[in-house]
Parts: C-alpha cells; sequence; structure tokens
C-alpha cells in the first residue's frame, strides 16, 4: 500500500545530487520542491501502467523500480532497472504520449511525483536543464540501440554475463575478492533483463556456479569472478 510521506525539501535531498535536478538554481528547486509528493511504495506495487497518460514524472528518493513492457502473451520483458535519483516517466510527458511501458516497485521505495505543469515550467525556463534532459533522453535511445544489437549478436550466455556484471556495478557490495549483488530478483526477472526463457538462466546460473564464476546465497548472486564475466560478456572480443 502507498502512504504518503513527509515531504523533504529538494534542496536537504541527498538523492538529489544524483539525479538530474543536481545543478538546478534555488528558485527552480522551490517550485519543484513546492509542488511535488513524495510518497512511500511496497514491494510489488505498480508506480504507472503501460498505456496511460503521464501527468507528471517520478524521482526516485530511495528503493529500486523496474521498467518492463508486456507481450501479448502477458510475458514481461525488463527494460532495466531505475535506482536513486533517477527520473521516471519523463519522455512520455515530453512526447504528450502515453507510457509505453509500466513501472513497478522491486524494493521498497520513496518515490516523489512532479505535476506536470511544475517540471515543464522549469524544463522550459532553465536551459542547461532542458540540455540535461535532452542529453539523457539521447543516451536512453542508445542503450536500447546497444540492446537490440546485443539480442541478435549475442548469445544468451553472453547477455546473462553483462547482466550480472551491471547489476554488480549498480547493486554490488564488495567483500574482499567477491561481489554481492544486494538486490533480490527471481530467476523470472533476470530472465527478462537477458531476454530468454527462466530454465536457460537457471541452467546457466549453475554453469556459472560450477565455473567458480559466481556463488548462490539463496536467492542472491555473488560474483567471484568480475574479469572472468567480463571476458565471457564481451562479444567482440
Amino acid at each position: 500500500m502507498s502512504g504518503q510521506s513527509g515531504n523533504t525539501p529538494c534542496e536537504l535531498c541527498a538523492s538529489r545530487k544524483l539525479s538530474l535536478f543536481a545543478d538546478l538554481p534555488e528558485q527552480h528547486v522551490c517550485t519543484i520542491s513546492d509542488n511535488k509528493n513524495l510518497i512511500s511504495h511496497k514491494k510489488g506495487q505498480i508506480l504507472y501502467y503501460e498505456g496511460t497518460k503521464p501527468l507528471g514524472i517520478f524521482c526516485i528518493n530511495s528503493g529500486v523500480v523496474k521498467v518492463y513492457k508486456t507481450a501479448s502473451n502477458g510475458k514481461e520483458q525488463i527494460i532495466h532497472l531505475s535506482q536513486k535519483g533517477d527520473f521516471l516517466g519523463y519522455s512520455a510527458l515530453l512526447g504528450e504520449e502515453n507510457y509505453t511501458n509500466s513501472a513497478m516497485i522491486v524494493e521498497d521505495a520513496k518515490i516523489c511525483f512532479i505535476p506536470k505543469e511544475a517540471f515543464l515550467t522549469t524544463l522550459f525556463s532553465n536551459t542547461p536543464f532542458f540540455k540535461r534532459i535532452t542529453k539523457a533522453l539521447s543516451h536512453e535511445l542508445g542503450v536500447m540501440e546497444e540492446k537490440l544489437t546485443d539480442a541478435t549478436q549475442k548469445s544468451i550466455r553472453e547477455r546473462l554475463a553483462f547482466v550480472l556484471l551491471q547489476l554488480g556495478s549498480c547493486y554490488g557490495v564488495e567483500g574482499g575478492e567477491s561481489q554481492k549483488i544486494d538486490l533480490v530478483l527471481s530467476r523470472e526477472e533476470i530472465a527478462s533483463m537477458v531476454g530468454t526463457a527462466t530454465e536457460s538462466v537457471i541452467r546457466l546460473l549453475s554453469e556459472f556456479k560450477k565455473d567458480n564464476l559466481i556463488a548462490l546465497e539463496g536467492k542472491r548472486i555473488v560474483i567471484k569472478d568480475r574479469r572472468g564475466l567480463a571476458r565471457l560478456s564481451d562479444f567482440y572480443a
């Protein structure tokens, strides 16, 4: 169940420095802060649904959100995981389109909702912020192109190795030579990120474990050989 949280002023928000709001002048920070709502969300809750109309944007204060599309057969394809400081929903808002994907909480989160008018007022009155948003949109397009290329040219084994390295980079906790991925994802969710069947991910994780690339602690994955995974993930090496 979602719940209203005490609104932390943007100027005091620790995650702001990680977001596209990082360098906003005080007057624009105040505009955002005066209009936003900070809401607590529990794991499994839907933030927004594909096909619905955006009324503003979301800025993640804490927690993790998966952004995904659902095929006609009901199968999920995870596009990416978003965390502290990330914006969600702004491309649909700027394109004046309905959401082309859905977003679900995968780790309890606090998320600020910023209404459309406050966001656009800030965007069109601050040129550096406008440029940062444009750059972020361009980066997203580049990432999607790269994923499309990987889907056709890399094997499932290579894609899984790359996904594990990404998860380690974003959510890893160092422990000597190893790195625990401090995020619980189901095997189905990992398969959705890789773009394959759950059975294939289960089989490959067992093979990675046998090859001493990873260790398994329940649903958590520990990366034991990052260089080995990197060599495996690099299709062009």
